[in-house]
């Protein structure tokens, strides 16, 4: 069954995007996947596991949770 992953990712340049991408390129399962480094935030879509996509983009040792819903794209400062 077909299904979207949204991780954020700890990533700071093209080189970390470099490595999401191949290893979500070697990822069974996947259909397709976005990586935007701007707001951090990589989804993932095919006939995939949650805690097996997420476990596959923390091999690149970078920071990487679940995102969360509602979360803000940006940090939002305090006043």
């Amino acid at each position: 069954m077909s299904q979207t992953v949204v991780l954020k990712v700890g990533m700071s340049c093209e080189g970390c995007v470099g490595a999401v991408k191949r290893v979500l390129g070697k990822m069974e399962g996947v259909d397709s996947y976005d990586i935007d480094l701007k707001e951090q935030k990589v989804t993932v879509k095919g006939n995939v596991q949650p805690e097996a996509v997420l476990q596959t983009v923390s091999k690149t040792g970078k920071k990487t949770s679940f995102w969360e819903a509602g979360e803000p794209a940006e940090p939002v400062a305090a006043a």
